[in-house]
């Protein structure tokens, strides 16, 4: 069976698309969605799993008000940070007001698809990405979202997205220019970072579609992924980082925890873990399997946990393979920080449902009948 790898489309300038709303753990509800959207294509089935040596214990008695398991310590650089009164701990995430879908909402009253969008997809929260490479407004853009989750106490997720190379020249081609221009917007991203808990996806498909660069490229790469993670990490203290542990119907575990092993992601100065099934179908258990297996395969601290794009999994992946707007699938797990999962920290809607993979709209665009199709 071919398997289905995710890959960006990226639409134009990201700036955010969440608000407040809660987080139960139900099947169904909606997200608001921003200009970027994932598609998905074709790949290799998976090898079998040969997972390797379980995580060390961890470093900290602390516990995190995310995941309530024990903290990594705080480097030396964050010291200062954490000898003062911690924030309020937030419990809930963040939904933007402003997305496609919501825009779409008030913009159609009498659609008779109205309800069903605005109660199942529109009130849930959802990532914010940043897709587009401006190194002048990156920074305040995101001091905007972190501001806003900090002030109502929830938990905004942001995606940076903006790799040199990015989806090896497919649909969601672009990016920085090279990687030391990332390297720049990613100082700036992280001068955007508060006090208050903040969810990093960082680089979707960086890390599993990675196979397109040549050794030296990727190897460069990897370094200015772990680069990104500390810096992220030590800019804000209480952002959690994720790397790409692309799908269960990818890579093997193993191999997907070596590269993620060289891209910094086994550190806890840079890593709390992985991320899977980003703009893709795989069911939630699947993803619990696969997740568990990498992290066993990429060792490091026992505090490093996964998060799982539940955004449309709710029929799971479809038989033939297809990626992009496959007919039958349906929102899944609304998005919450309480799974009830051991080492899997939330379920989230990274991929924002209604936003065309290309095929049903245009790329990226918010598409009311499948949204519609999705939701109801």
């Amino acid at each position: 069976m071919v398997a289905a790898a995710s890959v960006v489309v990226a639409v134009g300038t990201v700036t955010g698309m969440l608000t407040a709303s809660g987080d139960e753990d139900g099947d169904g509800a909606g997200t608001a969605r921003p200009q970027v959207t994932h598609s998905v294509r074709p790949d290799t089935p998976p090898a079998s799993p040969s997972p390797s040596p379980s995580a060390v214990p961890s470093r900290s008695a602390s516990s995190s008000p995310v995941t309530g398991r024990p903290a990594p310590a705080a480097s030396p650089k964050r010291a200062s940070e954490e000898a003062k009164p911690p924030p309020t701990a937030a419990t809930r995430l963040y939904r933007h007001s402003g997305s496609q879908v919501l825009d779409w909402v008030r913009a159609h009253p009498d659609d008779p698809r109205r309800d069903v969008i605005a109660s199942r997809i529109a009130d849930q929260p959802a990532a914010v990405w940043f897709a587009d490479h401006t190194p002048a407004t990156i920074t305040a853009r995101v001091r905007a979202v972190t501001a806003a989750g900090a002030a109502q106490g929830r938990v905004p997720v942001l995606v940076p997205y903006a790799i040199p190379d990015r989806d090896c020249g497919g649909h969601s081609e672009g990016g920085a220019p090279d990687l030391d221009a990332y390297d720049a917007w990613i100082d700036r991203f992280a001068a955007g970072l508060g006090p208050g808990e903040v969810i990093v996806v960082l680089e979707p498909d960086s890390v599993a579609q990675s196979e397109c660069l040549s050794a030296g490229d990727r190897a460069d790469r990897f370094a200015s992924l772990a680069r990104a993670g500390r810096v992220l990490k030590d800019a804000g203290p209480r952002t959690r980082v994720y790397y790409d542990a692309g799908h269960s119907g990818w890579h093997a575990p193993a191999k997907q925890a070596g590269w993620l092993k060289q891209a910094g992601a086994a550190s806890a100065d840079s890593s709390d873990g992985v991320f899977s099934n980003v703009s893709n179908f795989h069911a939630t258990a699947d993803e619990i399997a696969y997740d568990r297996a990498v992290l066993d395969a990429l060792g490091g601290p026992a505090t490093l946990g996964a998060v799982i794009d539940t955004s449309r999994n709710g029929n799971g992946a479809p038989p033939d393979g297809e990626w992009c707007d496959p007919a039958g699938r349906r929102i899944g797990r609304a998005p919450t920080l309480s799974t009830g999962m051991g080492r899997i920290d939330a379920y989230l809607w990274v991929k924002h449902p209604g936003e065309s993979d290309g095929c049903k709209g245009e790329p990226g665009t918010f598409t009311p009948s499948y949204a519609y199709d999705l939701a109801r």
